[in-house]
């Protein structure tokens, strides 16, 4: 009997070592942006993937400005998890308290103006009235750089106003702002649900692309194809920066870990509410420089090549 009950402790801390910490009695909260963007749309189902996967509550979502301010959370304990784009993500580098779980999808700058605004350069957006974005937010980040590349940074240039997504397409139905910018996945579904009863058109700013990459080397060239949304127009050229899952460093290496292989798990139903999820790759999902990786998202990772 007694080198029974010593077989049966032995396999209980083998189960144990197996599987880990116990992680269910976890509660998170994910700092996702704007209701109307592809960050928010995704932690919906990422947050069911990671009930799930922890065995706990499910997490809350918080809608937030957008990058800047979700970084602001996790730096002040109100959120631990956070999307953010690389380009504010650089920004961390030398502080440690912030780590990577994974880089995902990648956001492309959307200029957006009316088709028959006559808007077709972004010189054309002189004198104009332009919405970038919320104050703080990443978008508005990306918005101000590329106004100064062209030009459009001098006062009495345009008009700025700093207002989300939502807000930002309702004032452009009603012809309150001439354009707005929006940095999001392929597609963001309020745009999209905009061009299907207003004629929108996409702004091309390849000519300042080469300007931007020397600016910042988490920008790249890109296209979006012109079948993304109903709009006038062919595709266009514009600006893609990559999005990380920070956590900060204080989180422990089995929830890390946890998290990472939860992501992963989700694919399927994550691009299932928007096709930029399709992107979320391993291999990829790595590369998250100049935010070094969570130890533990780096133990999933080795844990795909055993």
């Amino acid at each position: 009997m007694r080198a029974l009950l010593a077989l049966c402790a032995a396999l209980t801390l083998l189960v144990s070592a197996c599987t880990g910490a116990d992680l269910s009695g976890t509660r998170l909260r994910i700092a996702a942006g704007s209701s109307g963007g592809v960050y928010f749309q995704l932690a919906q189902p990422l947050a069911a993937a990671w009930s799930a996967e922890l065995g706990s509550d499910r997490p809350e979502v918080q809608q937030t400005g957008g990058s800047p301010d979700n970084l602001a959370r996790l730096r002040a304990g109100t959120a631990d998890v956070a999307f953010t784009a690389a380009d504010v993500a650089a920004t961390s580098t030398g502080r440690p308290e912030l780590l990577a779980l994974a880089r995902i999808h990648d956001d492309y700058l959307h200029v957006v103006v009316r088709a028959d605004s006559g808007i077709t350069t972004l010189d054309g957006l002189r004198g104009r009235t332009v919405a970038i974005g919320a104050a703080e937010s990443g978008v508005a980040v990306i918005a101000q750089q590329l106004l100064g590349v062209v030009g459009l940074d001098a006062p009495g240039s345009l008009t700025v106003r700093h207002i989300e997504l939502g807000e930002s397409l309702d004032a452009l139905r009603h012809g309150q702002i001439d354009a707005l910018f929006w940095s999001g996945g392929l597609p963001t579904g309020a745009i999209t649900a905009l061009a299907n009863q207003v004629p929108l058109r996409l702004v091309d700013i390849g000519a300042a692309m080469s300007a931007m990459r020397s600016a910042n080397p988490a920008y790249r060239s890109a296209t979006i194809p012109r079948s993304t949304y109903p709009q006038a127009g062919g595709p266009v050229t514009t600006l893609a920066v990559p999005n990380f899952l920070v956590v900060p460093a204080t989180m422990g290496a089995d929830l890390a870990e946890a998290l990472t292989r939860g992501l992963f798990a989700a694919r399927p139903e994550l691009a299932k509410v928007n096709p930029a999820a399709l992107s979320i790759d391993a291999r990829p999902a790595i590369e998250t420089t100049p935010m070094p990786l969570h130890p533990g998202a780096l133990r999933y990772y080795r844990s795909l090549k055993e």
